[in-house]
């Protein structure tokens, strides 16, 4: 019963962290059925139908209750420890943000279970295919409402608690930079979740009350829906990446027995990064008849995004230059992070030019890229945030030579894959 209850910041973490975890494993073995699918050409193990609902719900899941709730996880525990709060401001909304997302994960798993099956319409869920899909649609789009509910509430409390619990003397400048990198987040969050739920709303009205937002027949524009997916999908993308940021900025300059290099530009950069993440959302959609003019804006403002993320690339070798570095798991994990986060910066600024985006639409190098910037990046930080910050909260040190074949097969699988 205590857990149910519990308002303490430490055990709440600790829940989000199990719940992400047990996801990664669902979404995990989902990806799973779909690699040994396509381990030669021709079908070997599931039929093309049932393979769209894997991709789809391995997305959703790995996204929405995977990444998301994994760093939220860390947040609760790290956030209030660090600026000396007595714990986050609203504890009871903390903890009801945190069982919102367990009847939402049953509905969106629940779904495969329903008449027609899951959702099969792409993570993205792009109309006009969802006017089409079946009820487990419907359970899916109430499953996302409730999702956003739960990272709007965890953003109030994360924002409220930054901002008016630290300690006497911790400025907003003296902040460690997870904090910096959460405070961020959680703006994002909260200006694009409402996005997605009237992107998703709308979806729902087409399906039942008779609307055409994105019907053609009624006057409705399908491509109106990947206009208003992508102003919430391209920032939440930084959403998965920013508080990764925040526990690399941590874990690097403890290893390399130095201070960050370049405290503050690394603030700046990673708001820059928030603010120019709203204005580059139609580079997922160059193939989609955008005019010229379109395609060069959005072409170039994507190249602009990747100066603030080569700014804090550049800060933390820096921060290791000179650094008497040694090499425990978290440092292996954010070294990794480091070297693989960039191969998925550099892809990404290729894919940002609109020609050879075009020529590069809807193949594995697109499927690989956002895989290097999620894996490689939300994940392995992850995992370094686990191995660095876990003994502190446990008191149990972890095997050192088990945390190194972990980096080591994880590093050279992903790279084998991707």
């Amino acid at each position: 019963m205590r857990w149910v209850l519990t308002t303490n910041h430490k055990d709440i973490g600790t829940m989000y962290l199990w719940f992400s975890f047990a996801m990664f494993l669902l979404g995990g073995s989902m990806a799973m059925v779909i690699r040994a699918e396509l381990f030669q050409p021709g079908l070997q193990l599931v039929n093309p139908e049932l393979f769209n609902q894997l991709t789809t719900m391995h997305g959703l899941i790995m996204v929405f209750g995977a990444i998301m709730p994994a760093f939220v996880g860390f947040a609760n525990w790290m956030l209030p420890l660090q600026i000396g709060a007595s714990d986050m401001a609203f504890a009871r909304m903390n903890n009801f943000s945190f069982w919102l997302m367990i009847p939402a994960a049953i509905m969106l798993v629940a779904s495969f279970f329903m008449p027609g099956g899951a959702p099969a319409a792409g993570w993205t869920l792009y109309a006009p295919l969802t006017l089409q899909m079946g009820p487990s649609m419907d359970a899916g789009i109430f499953a996302m409402h409730i999702l956003g509910a739960s990272s709007i509430m965890g953003s109030i409390n994360i924002i409220v608690t930054i901002l008016n619990m630290r300690a006497p003397g911790m400025t907003l400048m003296k902040m460690p930079m997870f904090a910096w990198t959460w405070l961020i987040t959680a703006y994002l969050l909260i200006a694009v979740m409402p996005v997605l739920a009237g992107a998703i709303t709308m979806t729902l009205t087409d399906r039942h009350f008779g609307t055409s937002f994105f019907n053609p027949a009624g006057g409705g524009d399908p491509v109106m829906y990947q206009h208003i997916f992508w102003f919430f999908g391209h920032p939440e993308v930084y959403i998965m990446i920013l508080p990764a940021f925040g526990i690399i900025s941590q874990i690097v300059p403890a290893f390399a027995r130095k201070k960050l290099f370049g405290y503050a530009s690394m603030v700046y950069a990673t708001s820059s990064i928030a603010i120019l993440s709203f204005i580059v959302w139609a580079h997922h959609m160059f193939t989609t008849g955008m005019p010229v003019t379109g395609q060069l804006f959005f072409m170039y403002a994507t190249m602009l995004i990747s100066v603030p993320t080569a700014v804090k690339i550049f800060n933390w070798i820096a921060t290791m230059w000179r650094g008497s570095m040694t090499f425990e798991t978290p440092m292996l994990f954010a070294v990794g992070f480091i070297f693989v986060f960039t191969m998925g910066g550099f892809t990404g600024l290729i894919l940002a030019m609109a020609p050879i985006d075009i020529q590069l639409q809807d193949t594995y190098y697109v499927v690989a890229h956002f895989h290097y910037v999620l894996v490689a990046g939300s994940l392995f930080s992850m995992f370094a945030a686990y191995y660095y910050w876990a003994p502190k909260w446990t008191g149990v040190m972890f095997s050192e030579t088990r945390g190194q074949i972990h980096f080591w097969g994880s590093l050279i699988t992903f790279n084998i894959t991707f």
